[in-house]
C-alpha cells in the first residue's frame, strides 16, 4: 500500500511547452520561465521538470511502477511545493538560529534505516512510495526533517506533537510571508495559512520517519 499526497505528492508530469507569467495570488510581476519565486530567487520550470523526471524514472523502475505512477497525478505541483517549502524552512531555521550537522543528518538516516532491518533498498522504496523521494534526494530529505524537528523544539514543543506541528507550520507560513512566495498558476496558488501550494494535500513538513507513515489504499 502506498501513502499518497497530491504535492510530496505532486498535474501529471507532461512536458511544459510554455511558461505563463508568474503571479502572487493572481497579481504580480511576470517571471518567464519560473515555476515559483521565493524571496526573489527563481525556481525554474526546467529545474522542476528535472526533479519530476527523476521521480518518474524511479517510479517506472519500481516493482510497484503501475501503482506509483497512477497514484501521483499531481507530481509537478507536489514537487514544486516541496522545493518552495525547503527554501522557506531553511530561512525559518536560520532566523531561529537552528542548524543541522552532517552527523545529525546521518543519525536521521540511520534511525530510519533501522526500521527496515538495515536495508537501504527497502528504505529507498519507502521514501519513493510515501514521499516521492529518489535515493539521491534522501540526505536532503533527512536534513529537512532534522531542521523541522529542531525548529519545533526551538518553539517549545516536541517533534511529532500536534502543537508542534501547528506551531512550525505557523512559523514557516510567517517566514514565507516575509520572503514573498509567487507561484506560476500552472501549478496552483500558494496557501499562506498552510504554507503549501493549494492543490497539495499536506504541508511538506515531515516529523515521522518513513516506516511510520500510515498507508493509504
Amino acid at each position: 500500500m502506498v501513502r499518497r499526497r497530491t504535492a510530496v505528492s505532486i498535474a501529471a508530469a507532461a512536458l511544459l511547452l510554455a511558461s505563463p507569467a508568474l503571479t502572487a495570488c493572481g497579481s504580480g510581476p511576470a517571471q518567464p520561465g519560473a515555476a515559483a519565486v521565493v524571496g526573489g530567487q527563481r525556481i525554474t520550470v526546467s529545474t522542476l521538470q528535472d526533479k519530476v523526471n527523476e521521480v518518474r524514472a524511479a517510479q517506472a523502475a519500481s516493482p510497484q511502477a503501475q501503482q506509483l505512477l497512477s497514484a501521483s497525478g499531481k507530481l509537478s505541483t507536489q514537487t514544486l511545493s516541496m522545493l518552495v517549502q525547503n527554501t522557506v524552512i531553511e530561512r525559518a531555521a536560520a532566523d531561529a538560529g537552528v542548524t543541522v550537522s552532517d552527523g545529525e543528518v546521518q543519525q536521521q538516516h540511520a534511525a530510519a534505516l533501522e526500521q527496515f532491518s538495515g536495508s537501504e533498498q527497502a528504505l529507498d522504496a519507502a521514501l519513493l512510495q510515501q514521499y516521492d523521494i529518489v535515493p539521491s534526494g534522501a540526505d536532503s530529505f533527512f536534513r529537512t526533517n532534522a531542521l523541522v524537528g529542531k525548529l519545533i523544539m526551538s518553539l517549545g514543543f516536541q517533534p511529532g506533537s500536534d502543537g508542534g506541528q501547528t506551531a512550525v507550520v505557523d512559523a514557516i507560513s510567517k517566514t514565507a510571508d516575509k520572503m514573498g512566495v509567487k507561484v506560476n498558476p500552472r501549478y496552483g496558488a500558494w496557501d499562506p495559512k498552510k504554507a503549501i501550494i493549494g492543490d497539495a494535500t499536506d504541508p511538506w513538513v515531515v516529523t515521522k520517519t518513513p516506516g511510520e507513515a500510515a498507508p493509504v489504499a
